[in-house]
């Protein structure tokens, strides 16, 4: 047993120990012990992983809805797997076995059990659990609890290329259609559809945002759930502001709704102000609409009408798959859709539609670009010239049809070329059906 020091995390002394079979090889041991704490090998501290990860929230700073899905993966999987082990002993190996099995299922069952059935997790949840370890054990050796970063060792699931499955044009309308009976959930859906805007940019939009004259709307906030489960506001996803124009059937969509709105406070003995939000759940329209409330109506509509996706999100990717098929900037539908990335987002999530926009881009250039042809470049070696020169005289008559050319020698001389340059233009032009040709015969035009 070897003196570490004291514990940086608990503030308790530390030792090393090891057990040996006999006194010589328990000096050795005792030598070894001794140079890894005098080389700083040893780590400083028994701290666990939680330990680690609350280390690292208090120091962290995250977006209210980020925390709480990082929580949620804490809770469900890190903790009862790795909570209580000590982060130096902690392996990459450890990490790695632990993502392949979260990828078998979600439930580690490892296929032992017949009570369910196995579904993984998605890499994206495997990922941001490793970079939540990552970024904690960073913390960790920052503040010398230990000295390597295991999870940086480690090896995440691959990012997985997101492809969208939007709802067709049939299964919008028939949502549409059922959504209908109440104008203002028919509104609210009309409204993603058109802008792409994100369920809580919709939720906390208010008449302010909406400039119907001019037929734009300002997207500026989203929702966001507090820990008492209200809805707060905060800025965008990307941080940015963005104007969308709206056409004139959503206009007047917007109108006849601005219209009942009003008509329901005025029967209430109020107003509806400015303030007031566009759709909301109280009947002055003073409290906005719960993101969660929206997303489960709608999954209850899509399910009413057979829908193949019943997420809310897949009108978004209707709106972005639609413009990108009809031809629209990418740049405009990344504007749109709020992506701050200047349209990397978009072609990352919608590349497939781009590369159908891409093709009709080439099927025009194809249309407008002259077809090649081999026989109209500048003729370079002698035959390809004296081709040309006979070409041109079978174009202006001076060898009719059925005219027969000079012979191979009078071509020769006349052109001061070998009689193998002769054959080789005959060949040439032969092949292009202008003469024809024997072995022994003078070659005539066809």
């Amino acid at each position: 047993m070897v003196y570490a020091g004291k514990d940086t995390f608990t503030g308790k002394p530390r030792y090393l120990r090891e057990a040996a079979a006999s006194e010589k090889e328990a000096e050795k041991l005792v030598t070894k012990l001794l140079n890894q704490v005098d080389e700083q090998r040893q780590p400083r501290s028994s701290i666990t992983v939680r330990q680690t990860i609350d280390k690292w929230f208090e120091v962290a700073e995250h977006e209210r809805s980020t925390r709480k899905r990082l929580m949620q993966l804490l809770r469900d999987y890190l903790d009862p797997k790795f909570g209580s082990t000590q982060l130096s002993k902690l392996t990459a190996e450890d990490l790695e076995r632990f993502y392949a099995a979260l990828r078998r299922c979600k439930k580690l069952c490892n296929g032992g059990s017949k009570d369910h059935e196995c579904k993984g997790l998605s890499n994206s949840s495997i990922r941001s659990m490793h970079f939540m370890l990552r970024a904690a054990t960073d913390v960790a050796v920052r503040y010398n609890y230990v000295h390597v970063n295991v999870a940086a060792l480690a090896q995440p699931p691959s990012f997985k290329r997101p492809e969208p499955d939007p709802p067709s044009p049939e299964e919008i309308a028939a949502v549409l259609n059922d959504a209908w009976r109440d104008l203002a959930w028919g509104a609210l859906l009309w409204l993603v559809m058109i802008t792409g805007a994100r369920r809580g940019e919709v939720c906390v939009l208010r008449w302010s945002d909406v400039d119907l004259a001019r037929g734009t709307v300002m997207i500026e906030r989203a929702a966001d759930e507090n820990e008492d489960g209200e809805i707060e506001e905060k800025g965008t996803k990307s941080g940015q502001k963005r104007k969308i124009g709206l056409d004139p059937f959503t206009v007047e969509i917007l109108q006849a709704h601005q219209q009942a709105a009003s008509e329901q406070c005025k029967a209430l003995g109020t107003e509806l102000q400015p303030s007031s939000f566009v759709f909301s759940t109280t009947p002055d329209f003073s409290r906005p609409m719960r993101p969660d409330s929206v997303t489960s109506r709608y999954r209850r509509a899509a399910i009413r009408n057979n829908l193949r996706s019943r997420r809310l999100h897949s009108i978004r990717h209707y709106s972005a798959t639609e413009l990108l098929n009809s031809g629209v900037d990418l740049r405009i539908v990344s504007g749109r859709l709020g992506h701050g990335s200047g349209g990397a987002t978009t072609l990352r999530f919608y590349s497939a539609w781009s590369e159908k926009v891409d093709k009709a881009a080439a099927g025009v250039l194809a249309d407008l670009i002259p077809r090649p042809n081999p026989n109209l470049r500048t003729p370079q070696s002698p035959y390809e010239v004296l081709a040309a020169e006979l070409r041109a005289a079978i174009s202006n008559g001076t060898y009719s049809s059925g005219d027969p050319l000079p012979t191979t020698t009078q071509l020769a001389e006349r052109h001061k070329v070998s009689a193998g340059t002769v054959n080789r233009a005959i060949a040439m032009l032969k092949a292009d059906g202008l003469v024809e040709a024997s072995r022994g015969k003078r070659a005539s035009v066809v």
